[in-house]
């Protein structure tokens, strides 16, 4: 596939995040974009809540670090469920013999 049929398939879409409107352009399905954007905006909203006097950069910043932080935490966890899992099945191999 050449460049530019991957260009016709990106999608166009128009989200609202912390009451400003952004045309994010991608791949994902619109469902997906407006899911993603509507937690984006959540998290901006929690952390505007605690924090008021935040200019909108700094919001920003603080919303990407929580996000990574929880997306970090959330990826050690799956991999620890992964090698659980991975040792279970080692065990259980084992055991059939």
């Amino acid at each position: 596939m050449d460049v530019a049929q991957s260009d016709q398939d990106k999608k166009r879409i128009t989200v609202e995040i912390n009451k400003r409107s952004y045309t994010i352009v991608g791949h994902e399905e619109p469902h997906h974009i407006r899911m993603v954007s509507s937690l984006v905006d959540q998290k901006m909203r929690e952390i505007h809540e605690a924090n008021p006097s935040l200019d909108t950069a700094k919001l920003a910043v603080l919303t990407a670090v929580n996000t990574m932080n929880e997306y970090i935490k959330l990826k050690e966890e799956c991999t620890e469920l992964m090698d659980y899992i991975e040792k279970k099945e080692e065990k259980d191999d084992h055991n059939d013999d």
